[in-house]
């Protein structure tokens, strides 16, 4: 029997150890790579300095460590990735599929972009708001 998007949800967060957004702004600080998986759209509302943005359909490229299309920063697949979408469900499906690409540090950010500025973290407004 198919599983709903609820249990695929449940599923992939009982795999990852997530962090609240000011855990993640102090990983970004010490050297994680914070990868903003929204959409231009989204992106539009505010950026977070120092944050990767990698659209989502080339993302398991970018973040593969045996991908001759990586980033640079994806030297190991020991890398510390934490994955943030606008609300925190998204980027929790993406940090279980990475951990199936071997990242085993990668994870996401509870409650996305949303509790991240709801903390009071730093943002950016993109240029053209």
């Amino acid at each position: 029997m198919p599983m709903t998007v609820e249990e695929l949800l449940d599923r992939a967060r009982r795999r990852l150890v997530r962090v609240e957004p000011e855990q993640a702004a102090r990983e970004l600080a010490e050297g994680a790579l914070l990868v903003d998986i929204r959409p231009s759209e989204q992106r539009a509302q505010g950026e977070i300095p120092g944050a990767t943005v990698i659209d989502r359909n080339v993302l398991e490229w970018r973040l593969d460590p045996a991908s001759r299309w990586r980033i640079p920063e994806v030297t190991s697949h020991d890398v510390r990735l934490i994955v943030i979408c606008n609300e925190g469900y998204s980027s929790s499906l993406v940090a279980a599929e990475l951990h199936e690409l071997g990242l085993v540090n990668a994870t996401d950010v509870i409650g996305g972009f949303g509790a991240w500025k709801a903390a009071g973290l730093p943002i950016e407004l993109a240029a053209n708001t």
